[in-house]
């Protein structure tokens, strides 16, 4: 999965072979949520060449906004919309937050995935923590889960949690019958890790981006190499 701001990125994402076209917008966080119109025509350019998803925002406990910007993403045509638990300090107000967005979402008949993600500097953040999420998730009717890193600094998701930590975690979610997602700085380097984990989706921006006009863009042939060395360590 690589995250992408702008049609132009979207295409360099799917030239390099990307699963997943992730729109985010990194200026209003981890998971800041894009502008309408751009989602539309990123949705555009990849038509059913592989699937969208759009991240919903760094949510406070604020089950309105939340579910409303579910529904705006879902109608837009994305395949998930991921919803970032920023606000809830708990597991069960992460479950309570969680449940009225997927509600939405099946209320309105959109077959929209939610992904629920938390951030592995939660302690940090004085958010829930991340590993508790499987089971709230799961009650709310999430699709799956995503760990990713809010603040992005030199540090990335094994400074905060531990192989052994997200290994538990993946088994819980996957008995659950939940997605694992994992994000935050991840490379190359991390790849046969993120395989022996048995996570379904790893999402990547930084490490598959070069600087153009001072400004980080996704790079076609970074996602390619990416793309080949996972091929290479499947085998």
């Amino acid at each position: 999965m690589v995250s992408v701001t702008d049609p132009d990125e979207a295409r360099e994402a799917l030239k390099g072979g990307a699963d997943i076209i992730d729109v985010k917008n990194p200026r209003e966080g981890a998971l800041g949520a894009n502008r309408p119109q751009t989602i539309k025509k990123i949705k555009e350019e990849v038509g059913n060449q592989v699937e969208v998803s759009a991240t919903i925002g760094d949510l406070q406990n604020t089950p309105g906004t939340a579910s409303l910007a579910a529904l705006g993403g879902a109608t837009l045509g994305v395949d998930y919309v991921k919803a970032g638990m920023l606000g809830p300090k708990t597991p069960s107000e992460a479950r309570d937050l969680s449940r009225t967005i997927a509600q939405t979402l099946q209320e309105f008949r959109l077959r929209t995935k939610l992904v629920i993600a938390g951030y592995a500097d939660y302690q940090i953040q004085g958010c829930v923590n991340p590993l508790m999420l499987p089971k709230p998730a799961a009650e709310a009717g999430a699709w799956g889960v995503l760990i990713d890193v809010r603040e992005k600094s030199s540090k990335g998701l094994f400074d905060y949690l531990s192989v052994k930590d997200l290994e538990n975690f993946v088994e819980e979610g996957h008995q659950l019958g939940l997605k694992i997602a994992l994000a935050g700085s991840l490379g190359k380097k991390d790849l046969q890790t993120m395989l022996k984990l048995g996570v379904d989706i790893m999402g990547v921006r930084r490490n598959v981006c070069t600087i153009r006009d001072r400004e980080p863009k996704i790079d076609h042939r970074l996602v390619e190499e990416f793309v080949n060395v996972l091929q290479r360590t499947q085998k």
